[in-house]
């Protein structure tokens, strides 16, 4: 059974550090190491939380470096 709830963990802070104006640099690292942790954890709805910042690209290195990518097509 995995973690649904961390989906508004990662969101919250994400948003926070959007709402910061932290550089690319910091969110990609920062959000990197949250997206590993909560994946220890079992976090299950990864790609509920990608979608909202598909536009982001420091978000999405985030993602793909824990080998979570948006499905094509």
């Amino acid at each position: 059974m995995g973690w649904g709830s961390a989906y508004s963990l990662f969101n919250t802070v994400a948003d926070a550090l959007i709402e910061a104006n932290a550089t690319d640099e910091i969110k990609e690292k920062t959000l990197t190491t949250v997206i590993a942790r909560l994946q220890a954890e079992d976090w299950d709805t990864e790609l509920d939380s990608l979608q909202p910042y598909l536009d982001d690209p420091a978000i999405v290195r985030a993602f793909a470096a824990n080998d979570i990518t948006w499905p094509e097509g």
